[in-house]
């Protein structure tokens, strides 16, 4: 039997967009951030002088999308989603709180949209074309080819190891 851990899933994507961050933030080009996750400590331990370990949390409150900050005087937020199926992404990767506060950020002219790494490639999904495909399709999956028509490909670099403010660009910004 195959023991499967979802432990470190998204991590590659997550590291990724950190290291892309960190080079936008120190040129100028962005203010993003990872937000932190909101947990409520339980239970510390303190094996010297000098360090302490939390051994017990729960989270806090349910959290939104994992990165906000401004862009071109934009408020912008996403979130980083992998996945590992060929053809479709399961619409229960993206949570309903996190489906609402897409609405709000819309509703607020803010720019929002997930990072999905899929098939070994890189795409930018507008938060208006998920909504979109929830409120009027009755499928629990968005089939790749939907990705691939609607997404727009981020590409690769040295620095920004991800491009994703191209194509942020390309969705948002197009004269």
């Amino acid at each position: 039997m195959k023991n499967t851990s979802y432990k470190n899933r998204g991590m590659f994507l997550e590291n990724i967009i950190n290291e892309s961050n960190t080079y936008y933030n120190g040129i100028d080009r962005s203010l993003i951030y990872k937000k932190p996750t909101p947990i409520k400590v339980l239970n510390v331990t303190y094996p010297n002088n000098y360090s302490h370990l939390i051994d017990k949390a729960v989270y806090s409150n349910i959290s939104t999308l994992d990165y906000n900050g401004i862009y071109k005087e934009k408020y912008i937020e996403f979130d980083a989603k992998e996945c590992h199926s060929k053809t479709s992404f399961p619409l229960e990767n993206i949570k309903a709180h996190q489906l609402e506060h897409m609405r709000k950020v819309i509703k607020q002219k803010g720019i929002v949209f997930l990072i999905i790494y899929m098939n070994n490639n890189f795409y930018l999904l507008k938060g208006e074309d998920i909504i979109d495909f929830v409120d009027n399709n009755t499928r629990k999956s968005i089939k790749f080819e939907y990705l691939e028509k609607k997404g727009y490909k981020i590409s690769e670099s040295y620095l920004p190891r991800l491009k994703y403010l191209d194509a942020v660009d390309e969705a948002y910004f197009k004269e």
